[in-house]
């Protein structure tokens, strides 16, 4: 039996340093990084401004947009340039897996609204998938009554952010099936609780001081974001293997197989 990787157990204050070395790569190349953080959040608003297939376009190719940050940040961490052509990195390895954690994304999320639904939200969900206007009357109507499906929304929007956290760099970086990468990402978050209440108390204070000088401060915080994720991937999931008996052979991509291309 193949095996690979367990998530680390590691300290609260583990969190500060995801932060520090997120920072430290995002001083490497300040300019280079906004810029490429633009061009990613330009292209996912005109991928969403298509009629009907926009925004489950753009649900598809998150992992893969994603992890074009995340190999820079690899790049940078290896002691090599952040270039444009990063951005690029999800289309050259691992396209289809990639392409398949965005639809179990998104399967999910069609899920979760429609058991929100049977939970008396309906109108809620229609506002939240934009097929309802949003005015304060409609939306403090649509909160009525909808306590159920708010708790057990968030709950399961929860979990699903969590499996999907380092799910596609699990699948890119350690050649990890989609399905086994977004369990291996949840025990991350049940193994390390502390460190991320930490980090994200951490961030939470970051945000707040990135909007106070007219937003300004989030042209460094949103790259923040990659690299202090890619910094906590790397710590959590160190390269070197660990023994495990969780995942196994079939868990793992074939390099073979033509289909990760």
């Amino acid at each position: 039996m193949k095996e690979i990787m367990e998530p680390k157990r590691l300290e609260a204050k583990a969190g500060m340093q995801w932060i520090k070395k997120g920072y430290t790569l995002f001083m490497k190349a300040p300019l280079l990084w906004i810029v490429l953080v633009a061009i990613c959040f330009v292209a996912a608003a005109g991928i969403s401004a298509i009629p009907v297939i926009g925004e489950p376009l753009a649900s598809l190719l998150m992992p893969v947009v994603v992890i074009g940050l995340m190999a820079g940040s690899n790049s940078l961490d290896k002691g090599d340039e952040l270039e444009l052509a990063h951005l690029f990195s999800g289309f050259q390895k691992h396209t289809t897996h990639l392409i398949n954690l965005g639809g179990i994304a998104l399967v999910s999320q069609y899920l979760i609204f429609g058991a929100m639904k049977m939970l008396g939200g309906e109108k809620l969900v229609a506002i939240l998938m934009g097929s309802q206007a949003a005015e304060p009357a409609v939306f403090q109507q649509a909160l009525a009554g909808a306590g159920t499906a708010i708790m057990i929304g968030t709950v399961m929007f929860t979990l699903l952010l969590m499996s999907m956290q380092f799910a596609p760099m699990l699948v890119f970086f350690r050649d990890v099936a989609p399905i086994a990468a977004m369990k291996l990402s949840l025990r991350a978050f049940t193994h390390n609780v502390s460190a991320m209440f930490v980090y994200g108390m951490a961030f939470l204070l970051l945000a707040m001081l990135a909007s106070i000088p007219m937003m300004l401060g989030w042209l460094m915080l949103m790259p923040m974001v990659f690299t202090t994720m890619y910094a906590s991937f790397c710590d959590i999931f160190p390269e070197e293997k660990q023994p495990s008996s969780s995942v196994s052979e079939r868990d793992i991509i074939d390099p073979s197989d033509p289909s990760h291309f």
